[in-house]
């Protein structure tokens, strides 16, 4: 055991953090999200943090890595079509959580294209967060 570390934060997911680089990518998903298959076919690291949501693992990785102040840093997976109507509570929580840490906005992937993006990710991380649309990915920045 660490001390100052989240307890959420599995010795795993801390040694993924301090291996990442400037401009690496970690996938935080839901239950629901392909993680294994995903992971398999783009190399990724695949870790499971089923006890934890989403919010809850975001808020504590970025206490810990900086997000890129030079990129697009977070990346949400967008509705499709037939729940353009669907409120997704779960973007404002994320848009609360980014503003903290980054001055860029969110930015949607339609859903194959967020597929595409996490197959080039150094790692992903299966929650087990239930609500739907609740993927993101994070951009490494340079720790000063």
């Amino acid at each position: 055991m660490l001390k100052g570390i989240n307890k959420i934060i599995s010795p795993e997911l801390l040694c993924v953090l301090a291996k990442m680089g400037h401009g690496d990518e970690i996938v935080f998903s839901d239950g629901n999200f392909p993680g294994e298959s995903i992971g398999a076919a783009g190399g990724a690291i695949v870790l499971r943090s089923d006890a934890t949501g989403v919010p809850e693992l975001i808020e504590a990785v970025l206490e810990l890595i900086p997000l890129d102040q030079y990129d697009n840093n977070v990346y949400l997976m967008d509705k499709t079509a037939q729940d353009k109507d669907l409120k997704v509570e779960i973007w404002d929580t994320y848009r609360e959580i980014a503003q903290k840490h980054t001055d860029k906005e969110l930015v949607f992937l339609e859903r194959y294209e967020f597929y595409e993006r996490a197959k080039k990710a150094y790692a992903i991380v299966v929650t087990g967060e239930s609500a739907i649309y609740a993927n993101v990915i994070l951009k490494k920045g340079v720790v000063k």
